[in-house]
C-alpha cells in the first residue's frame, strides 16, 4: 500500500514563516528595552524629532494712545436781565343773552272749556293728520218765545272722535301738519249736531269741510239746558289740530 502524500498549501507556509519572523523581532525589541533603555529613548527621539510643529502666537494688538482732553471753555459773562413784561390782564367775558322766544297764542274766539289758549284742545293723536280735541259752548242766549232766558248748563260732548289720519286726504297732508281749524257746531235738543260752520279756517279748506262733516256724523252731546232744566239748542266750539308723527 502507498501512503497518501499530504502537502500544505504554499500560502500557508509563507504565513507561518512571517509569523515566526515577527515573534523574533518582538522578542529582540523586548530584550533591548530591558537591557539598554537609553538606546531605545534615543532611537524614539530621532524618529519623532524629525517632525516639528511650530505654533506661532500672534502679537497683541497695540494699545491706542490716549486722546488729549478738549480744552475747557472759558466762562462767558452773563447777559443783563430783560425788562419785565407787561402784566396780562384777562379780558372780561360776558355771557350772551339767551335768545328765548316766547310764543304767544291768542285765545280762540269761540268760548269753550279747557285751557285759555287751546279751548280744551288736547295735543295727542295717532300718526300724521291726527287732531287734538277741544270742547266748549258758544256764548249767547236763546228762548222759546214764552220767556227769555240764558243757558244754565252748557252742552257737553259725550262721544265721537276725529283722530285718524285716514279721515283726511293724503295729497294735502303737508298743508295740514301743524295747522288747525275751529268750527262752530250747532247742537240740537236731542244732542246731535244740526249745523256746522268754519269759524277759523286752516290752510287746507278741503280738510275744514271734512272736519264739519265728521263732527256732524260722529259727535253726540248732552244738550244745554236753561234755568228751568229744559234742553235748549246751543253752539259748541271745536278745535281740530293736525300733528306730525313725532308731535
Amino acid at each position: 500500500m502507498k501512503r497518501a502524500a499530504y502537502s500544505s498549501p504554499r500560502g500557508l507556509r509563507w504565513g507561518v514563516a512571517l509569523l515566526v519572523v515577527l515573534l523574533h523581532i518582538a522578542l529582540l525589541l523586548a530584550l533591548i528595552r530591558a537591557f539598554a533603555p537609553d538606546f531605545t529613548a534615543r532611537v524614539t527621539e530621532q524618529v519623532f524629532g524629525t517632525v516639528t510643529v511650530t505654533v506661532t502666537t500672534p502679537p497683541p494688538a497695540p494699545t491706542p494712545a490716549p486722546q488729549p482732553a478738549p480744552p475747557a471753555l472759558a466762562p462767558q459773562p452773563e447777559g443783563a436781565a430783560a425788562a419785565a413784561g407787561k402784566q396780562a390782564v384777562p379780558r372780561p367775558i360776558a355771557a350772551p343773552s339767551p335768545q328765548i322766544v316766547i310764543a304767544t297764542q291768542a285765545a280762540p274766539p269761540v268760548v269753550g272749556q279747557g285751557s285759555a289758549n287751546a279751548s280744551g284742545a288736547r295735543d295727542s293723536g295717532a300718526g300724521s293728520g291726527a287732531g287734538g280735541q277741544g270742547s266748549g259752548t258758544g256764548a249767547g242766549a236763546s228762548g222759546s218765545g214764552q220767556g227769555g232766558g240764558g243757558i244754565a248748563t252748557k252742552a257737553a260732548k259725550l262721544s265721537g272722535d276725529i283722530n285718524s289720519a285716514r279721515d283726511y286726504p293724503e295729497a294735502t297732508r303737508e298743508q295740514r301738519l301743524g295747522d288747525y281749524v275751529i268750527v262752530a257746531l250747532t247742537v240740537g235738543t236731542d244732542g246731535r249736531v244740526k249745523g256746522c260752520r268754519v269759524h277759523r279756517a286752516s290752510r287746507d279748506s278741503q280738510a275744514d269741510q271734512i272736519t264739519c262733516r265728521l263732527a256732524t256724523e260722529r259727535f253726540r252731546f248732552r244738550p244745554a239746558t236753561d234755568a228751568t232744566g229744559r234742553a235748549i239748542e246751543s253752539v259748541f266750539g271745536w278745535q281740530q289740530r293736525w300733528f306730525g308723527p313725532t308731535e
